[in-house]
Formats: C-alpha cells, structure tokens, sequence
C-alpha cells in the first residue's frame, strides 16, 4: 500500500479506508541533534492532523512518539509538546494514542500520560507484553486513565527486563486489562488474540477495539469490521520507511507483516 508523505495525502488515504484509522506520522528523525527544535515543529504537525481529521469528519485517530515530542531532549520539553497536542486534539476531538517506544523511555512515558490523563479523557497509552513490568504498569493505566493499547513489543530490550513467554504474557496482560481498563486495544494480526479479546468484551462488558496495520490481511480487516471495531494503523510522512525497516531488523518473524503493509493491495 502506497505511504502518504503530506497531511493531505495521509486524509486522503484513511477517507477512503473501509475501517476507521489510526495515523502515525513519520517526518524525518535523524537530525534531530542538527535541528534541536524539531520536535515542537513535530508537535505542530500532529495539531495541523487533528485539525484535517475534524474538518474532513473522519473517524481516525493520532498515534504520537514520545521521543518524536522531545523527550530525548528532556521530560519537561517532551511533556510540553505533548500536553500542546493533546490540547489541541482535545479541543478538536480527535483521540491521541500514544506510543511506547524502547524500555529506557517507558518510565518516564508513563509518567507523563498518569499526569495527563485526568485531564484528557480521549488519550490512551501503549504497553508492551515483552516487558516484564507490564504487568504493574497495567495498574497504573487503570488507575491513571484506564485507555491501553496491548503490543507483544516490537523492540529488542535487554533479558534483564524481559519475560520468558511473550505469548503467555500478552494473553495475561489482555486479560488483565478488560477486568481492570474502560477501553481495551489489541493490537494483533493474531485470529486466536482477536478471539480473546471478543470472548473477554462480552464477559466484562468491556469496550474494546483491534488494530492492524493498513495493507495487511485487508480482506480479513474487512471480514472482522462486520463484528468487531477494527482500527487501522497508518503511518505517514517523510521517515514512515524507517518504522518498518525496524520492524525488519529487530524481530525477523515482523518481516511477513512489514512486506505486506508496503505492498499495493
């Protein structure tokens, strides 16, 4: 599936997609010690796709980096783009999701959406079943805001912090999070997760949602919005490449998901 570069292009895309989205913007982050200010400037493009998403009515949704807002330059500069985005999106409606990145930036990500969740009802928070705090840090989200978006992790972090089933836990952690969130995302081109998580929402009357990314199984997508709230994960702008060749690199069975979400389809 062709990548927007543009925000025009990226609305472009997820109008015509036949689930609703979430969209991850890409612009360039290898020179960011070049440009220092970049994330601000990130901050505001994140802003200007809230504002295409209202205008153009759509249902979608952002998906943020921590580390694209700043938050390799510092937590107070990083938390000052992202209270700017969730502000805005706020006040446009549109809900942000965001990302968990490596394990050395997962505290203080945390830390900040526990902060500002109170006071941004539409914004969740994603966790990473490889990670063996995970399962303390689903407490937290319950008690800070209680809107997660499960992954089994796409990084590679140290065995030190790392469970020993990753499949077990991700399955506890799904478990978990529709006893305990308001608002459950599995993020899985996983048929038996997308069961679970179908069995666990009627038994805890849990609203729950699947993402997959755009391009993969699309047929299957659509099969499964006829009963499920299906989201769509949609990278876009100019570095959207770079988040797949990670995916590649870092875990050789995401190779098959990468290769079909940058495929016509």
């Amino acid at each position: 599936m062709p990548r927007p570069r543009s925000v025009t292009g990226g609305v472009t895309l997820i109008s015509s997609a036949p689930e609703p989205t979430v969209c991850s913007h890409r612009w360039s982050t290898s020179s960011w010690a070049e440009r220092p200010r970049r994330p601000t400037a990130d901050a505001r493009r994140y802003q200007r796709l809230a504002a295409a998403i209202d205008d153009a009515g759509l249902r979608a949704r952002l998906s943020i980096k921590p580390t694209q807002l700043g938050l390799a330059d510092g937590e107070a500069y990083f938390r000052e783009n992202l209270e700017a985005v969730l502000e805005y999106a706020a006040a446009r409606d549109v809900f942000v999701w965001i990302d968990m990145e490596a394990h050395t930036t997962v505290e203080a990500t945390l830390a900040a959406y526990e902060d500002l969740a109170p006071s941004y009802e539409a914004v969740g928070i994603c966790l990473q079943a490889n990670l063996r705090r995970t399962r303390e840090d689903l407490g937290r989200v319950a008690a800070a805001g209680g809107r997660v978006r499960l992954v089994k992790g796409g990084y590679t972090p140290p065995a030190s912090v790392t469970v020993s089933n990753m499949d077990a836990a991700i399955r506890e952690h799904v478990r978990t999070a529709f006893e305990t969130a308001d608002l459950v995302a599995v993020a899985s081109h996983d048929p038996a997760m997308v069961t679970l998580a179908a069995d666990l929402g009627q038994t805890h009357d849990t609203d729950y949602e699947i993402q997959m990314l755009a391009g993969v199984r699309s047929s299957a997508q659509r099969e499964l919005a006829a009963h499920h709230d299906v989201w769509q994960y949609v990278p876009y702008g100019t570095e959207w490449a770079s988040y797949f060749y990670r995916r590649l690199t870092e875990r050789k069975r995401n190779a098959a998901v990468a290769v079909q979400a940058i495929s016509p389809v």
